[in-house]
């Protein structure tokens, strides 16, 4: 079974600092930042607009292979709509701008990145899911109800490399289903969506995004609708996959001490996103140490801590 995060501080810290340790921060981050790796994924200005209002302005950042960026704020603030311009996901009425330079580990154009926003639509169907995967945020949305989960797996294969067996096909099938741990695939591969719990059904999901090893994870959201016992199992699962498979992860989230679980490493940094705009990028643990913009110093202040003082209001983000 994963780990329970740990409920209390080692040693008295401030609320903020608190509030990392709490969800599991690890105290490597205190260390000197390490040298980056290359970055696997480069976004350079990117804007997105619909119709007369911009939703995302000009917003900048790098992943690095290996590395898990965590991009945090409250809702509406632009955090989906970007990670559905880098997959190009975005309805034909949006309006996107810059660049999305993605050259992941192997790939022969690595020292002269890809850029997704100019690529055909059908060079980018082939990175889509292959190259660079995404999980979605609500399971019974994005699973189709009517469809057995084993054939949904099998068409994320399939749709990828055309040309390999069905016997094949169904072997990547099961052997996805059995590494997100959901119990009897053999039997259960042909259960639909229904049958399976809300943590189960966000198993499917990571198993369909894992299935053809991308370098990239865009997770959305991943554990909003869970419970927190659930959503710590996921969280313990990803941790588990990007160790095995070395994925790289954009990790969105609107709650700071679940984007502090997932960017737990050295070399892992959280974006703070307000109002379609990084106000702030730092390291996991020198964000939640010494925060320097307004707007995360109030993000971290709006959420308790086993040192929050219960007789006091929590802060507000409105001003």
């Amino acid at each position: 079974m994963p780990r329970r995060p740990r409920l209390t501080p080692r040693v008295p810290r401030t609320d903020s600092l608190a509030l990392g340790y709490h969800y599991g921060v690890s105290s490597q981050s205190a260390d000197p930042a390490p040298i980056l790796p290359v970055p696997i994924l480069q976004v350079q200005e990117l804007s997105i607009g619909f119709g007369n209002s911009e939703a995302v302005h000009a917003i900048s950042f790098a992943i690095g292979a290996g590395q898990v960026l965590g991009l945090v704020g409250e809702s509406g603030s632009g955090k989906s709509a970007t990670a559905l311009a880098l997959l190009r996901l975005l309805p034909r009425s949006a309006n996107v701008s810059g660049r999305v330079l993605f050259a992941p580990p192997g790939d022969p154009g690595k020292d002269t990145p890809t850029d997704l926003l100019a690529l055909p639509e059908r060079e980018m169907r082939l990175r889509r899911g292959s190259d660079l995967a995404m999980i979605f945020q609500e399971p019974m949305t994005a699973l189709n109800p009517v469809m057995r989960v084993g054939s949904q797996i099998a068409e994320a294969v399939r749709a990828h490399q055309p040309a390999m067996s069905s016997k094949a096909v169904d072997r990547l099938v099961l052997d996805a289903m059995r590494e997100v741990a959901l119990p009897d695939p053999e039997r259960r591969v042909r259960d639909y969506p229904h049958q399976f719990s809300g943590g189960q059904q966000q198993r499917i999901l990571i198993a369909m995004a894992i299935v053809n090893r991308p370098a990239l994870l865009i997770a959305d959201e991943p554990t909003t609708a869970l419970d927190v016992t659930v959503q710590a199992q996921i969280l313990a699962l990803l941790k588990q996959l990007r160790r095995t498979h070395g994925l790289s992860m954009l990790f969105i989230s609107h709650d700071l001490a679940v984007v502090a679980q997932a960017c737990d490493q050295p070399g892992d940094q959280i974006a703070v996103m307000q109002q379609g705009r990084i106000v702030e990028r730092a390291p996991t643990l020198d964000l939640f140490r010494s925060p320097q913009h307004p707007y995360t110093r109030k993000l971290l202040a709006s959420a308790p801590t086993m040192t929050s003082d219960r007789t006091r209001p929590l802060a507000s983000l409105v001003t």
